[in-house]
């Protein structure tokens, strides 16, 4: 075993995909845990109960490949739900979840589990998304990944949704809903926008969660 091995496996990391809609996030992560438990490692899956796109319980790509989950409301639910035993832990679409998923994710890495979270970069006005900017600088590891333009066929990294009326940041939807855009073919304006993202609460207190 390498050193880089034994360090994070006394200690934990955290691996963080990310990128637009339809482009791999939740397969990757599906690789990663089937890897995990080939290798016989106790491995628990959690997703926020909103998404029941495709299933009620388990966390399934767009590509169809499916793995069995834990459905949570908040992020401390993980914590309530862990086993002892458990050395991975992978979250999908961690953007919906509430700050304090930065704090439970701290805590697992402090109890020696290895963290792997994916979920949007961006909404779907290329603004950073809930909690993930943060989990992205703290991680050990990030991975953008990139989907196709539904325009021009090139790399895209922005998630465009297609209906005019404002719903709010949080709307889950599938290609009724989004497309894939590369910088050029993403239309959304947020120059008046920039305004509005200055910091609307206190900085994240470590507390015990």
């Amino acid at each position: 075993m390498s050193p880089f091995a034994l360090s994070h496996s006394l200690f934990g990391h955290i691996e963080v995909i990310c990128g637009p809609m339809f482009s791999g996030k939740t397969e990757e992560l599906i690789r990663r845990v089937k890897r995990a438990q080939i290798a016989r490692q106790r491995v628990q899956i959690f997703k926020p109960k909103i998404d029941d796109r495709y299933h009620e319980e388990n966390v399934v790509s767009h590509s169809a490949q499916s793995i069995q989950a834990k459905p949570i409301n908040k992020s401390t639910d993980i914590l309530e739900h862990l086993y002892d035993s458990t050395r991975v832990v992978a979250i999908d679409e961690v953007q919906f979840f509430d700050e304090d998923v930065i704090l439970v994710v701290k805590k697992l890495v402090r109890r020696g589990i290895r963290v792997i979270l994916a979920g949007l970069d961006q909404d779907y006005r290329g603004i950073p998304f809930g909690p993930i900017p943060y989990l992205m600088a703290i991680a050990d590891r990030v991975d953008k990944v990139q989907a196709i333009c539904t325009v021009c066929g090139g790399a895209a990294t922005k998630s465009f949704r297609k209906i005019l009326e404002d719903e709010g940041q949080v709307l889950v939807g599938e290609t009724d809903i989004y497309e894939a855009r590369c910088g050029n073919h993403f239309e959304y304006q947020i120059d008046e926008e920039l305004v509005s993202l200055k910091p609307k609460s206190e900085p994240i207190e470590e507390t015990t969660v």
